[in-house]
């Protein structure tokens, strides 16, 4: 929150990022308690600090399932939760929601991400991806020269899935099986 003020003062917009992370076994209604609580302690400290929301934008992951939760759900109850946690929780004066993919698969977060935007909503909701936008193109590039042009050629495959969804008019039925592919890792860190 410090952080945010200080950048606003600094004529930046800072980006506010409290990650709740994939590990464990709970279940979305766990992961929905501690997002509210989460959420409702950055506004309250952003708050505190004389930031202004309309000048900031928020980075969050998903409300999903933990990773290890044997109870997984639709796009469409993430997309539920998601929205109704931050519409409890996060000030409409708050131009922007990016989120990050946070260990889902590239097609897990561009079908989560669509499903959000299939209703209009107060901010908007868009994407700050790293893993989802990067792992098929990783993979296919594999350090070799020869395969940068095909390795570009996923990327614009990512990007291009992604903006569609942030319209709420992705078409999954071009994914390949990469896209597929779960890039959870348990204990991960930055």
């Amino acid at each position: 929150a410090r952080y945010g003020a200080i950048a606003q003062n600094a004529g930046l917009v800072p980006i506010i990022e409290p990650e709740i992370l994939l590990d464990g076994d709970h279940d979305i209604d766990a992961t929905m308690a501690a997002f509210e609580d989460t959420w409702a302690e950055t506004f309250k400290q952003l708050a505190n600090q004389g930031a202004l929301f309309e000048g900031l934008l928020l980075k969050s992951s998903m409300v999903t399932p933990g990773a290890d939760c044997p109870t997984k759900v639709a796009p469409e109850t993430v997309a539920e939760y998601t929205l109704k946690g931050l519409k409890r929780r996060v000030p409409p004066a708050v131009p922007g929601i990016m989120f990050l993919s946070g260990g889902q698969s590239e097609l897990e977060a561009t079908m989560n991400l669509n499903a959000m935007n299939q209703s209009p909503n107060p901010w908007h909701v868009s994407f700050s991806y790293a893993r989802a936008l990067q792992n098929s193109v990783l993979k296919t590039w594999q350090g070799e020269e020869k395969n940068i042009d095909a390795a570009q050629g996923a990327l614009i495959k990512r990007a291009r899935a992604n903006s569609m969804a942030q319209l709420g008019q992705y078409k999954p039925d071009e994914e390949d099986a990469m896209a597929k592919e779960g890039m959870y890792v348990k204990g991960y860190t930055y």
